[in-house]
């Protein structure tokens, strides 16, 4: 029998226990031994639940224990798990974790120490829930060089951008129905800003290319500045909005950015809808990959943590393919050398002619009911610098930008 012991009873933490224990007979046969839950640490109290003997305030209780021999961490935030974490390898122990916010800000340092003392420190459910994409970039596609991932990446903002796109609803009653059904926090933050898509795409970047990207090297827009004149402009472009976390190889050193993007309707990414995620990984051997599901929800999460607690339990010492080293930052270029198609919605006098003379020919887009001083448009590409100077000529001749978004799917 191997003891585990799970810190956080939140909804993930309830999940893994409740797998474990609903498929333990399966779970075993695979695992090659019996593996049960020993302790949970918590400091809230469960006096309701049948198994409420397990719980403790200690870590110390779990760390000391030499009969556990997995830690699942799915308490969120770096601290206090990060300290709980580091313990746990030092012990000799494997940790398991479903905490994006953890593996982005100390991936690197805690897969090092894992090697270290001859454990695994693994995260399928860190992106995409129960869509497995860590495992096969590490292992299934160990033979391929990835170039590029881009990837729908948080459940919350893609059904809220689709309510707007479908039913011509607003930002905030978009919102407001997807806290109402679950699908959002009180403070939904973290999810409209687009920090959970910047958490999730430097895992995948540091992964894929083999040094740690820092979220605070990722430009990161979130959607909260999306409106329906976006929406409507952008379908005259054939295209839909999505948030995206993209990275890819540029110029020897990688690039990373998270932001809304109008995304043409013929990449897979468009008619991804709803609460679904969906990354597509290209590499130079296998072309394009999309790995499709649903991106969080209690089970499908908790059965990624339940995968990564049977390969740390199979493993034969520290699993080779899941390593990266650490970074100063400067493993990661500046998004505004990256070169791609623009949109732009803007407000003011004479705005053709001002167009014009800033980015010459460009695609003129129409809604219904547009306003004689606002024009929406789309460039052919164009860097990020490039970018800033026409902005800036614009803006100096009295124009309004009300939004700028990136175009992917169609360089």
């Amino acid at each position: 029998m191997i003891a585990v012991a799970v810190l956080g009873h939140g909804v993930v933490g309830s999940g893994v226990v409740e797998v474990l224990e609903r498929s333990r007979a399966s779970i075993g046969k695979k695992a090659g031994a019996d593996l049960y839950v020993k302790k949970i640490l918590d400091i809230r109290e469960f006096p309701h639940l049948p198994y409420a003997h397990l719980f403790t305030k200690s870590f110390e209780e779990i760390v000391s224990d030499p009969e556990i021999r997995v830690v699942v961490e799915v308490m969120g935030g770096v601290t206090p798990a990060f300290d709980f974490v580091s313990a746990a390898l030092r012990a000799g122990k494997s940790v398991v974790t479903s905490n994006k916010e953890l593996v982005a800000a100390k991936g690197a340092a805690l897969v090092a120490l894992a090697r270290e003392h001859g454990q695994n420190f693994l995260f399928e459910a860190s992106v995409g829930g129960g869509i497995p994409i860590i495992r096969p970039l590490h292992q299934s596609l160990a033979a391929d060089e990835i170039d590029e991932i881009v990837g729908i990446l948080n459940g919350t903002t893609n059904f809220i951008l689709t309510k707007m796109i479908r039913e011509n609803m607003g930002f905030d009653a978009a919102l407001k129905m997807a806290q109402e059904l679950g699908y959002a926090e009180a403070n939904p933050a973290a999810d409209v800003e687009g920090i959970d898509t910047c958490r999730k795409i430097c895992i995948l970047a540091s992964l894929a290319f083999g040094s740690h990207v820092y979220p605070d090297k990722v430009p990161t827009q979130g959607i909260t500045s999306v409106t329906l004149e976006d929406i409507q402009y952008a379908e005259d472009e054939n295209c839909v909005i999505k948030l995206l976390g993209h990275t890819r190889r540029l110029n020897g050193k990688c690039f990373a950015v998270t932001g809304p993007c109008l995304v043409s309707r013929e990449s897979p990414l468009a008619g991804v809808d709803d609460v679904f995620n969906a990354i597509l990984v290209r590499g130079e051997v296998t072309g394009d990959v999309v790995f499709y599901g649903k991106g969080a929800g209690k089970l499908p999460t908790a059965s990624a943590v339940v995968s990564d607690i049977i390969d740390c339990v199979t493993a034969d010492g520290p699993i080779a393919t899941l390593q990266w080293s650490d970074s100063d930052g400067n493993n990661v270029i500046d998004s505004r050398e990256d070169a791609v198609p623009r949109y732009l919605r803007c407000r003011g006098e004479g705005l053709f002619a001002k167009i014009g003379a800033a980015f010459g020919e460009v695609h003129l887009l129409r809604r219904p009911g547009k306003p004689a001083d606002e024009e929406a448009f789309t460039t052919a590409p164009i860097s990020g610098y490039e970018l800033e100077e026409k902005l800036a000529a614009l803006t100096a001749q009295g124009v309004e930008v009300l939004s700028t978004m990136r175009v992917w799917g169609q360089q």
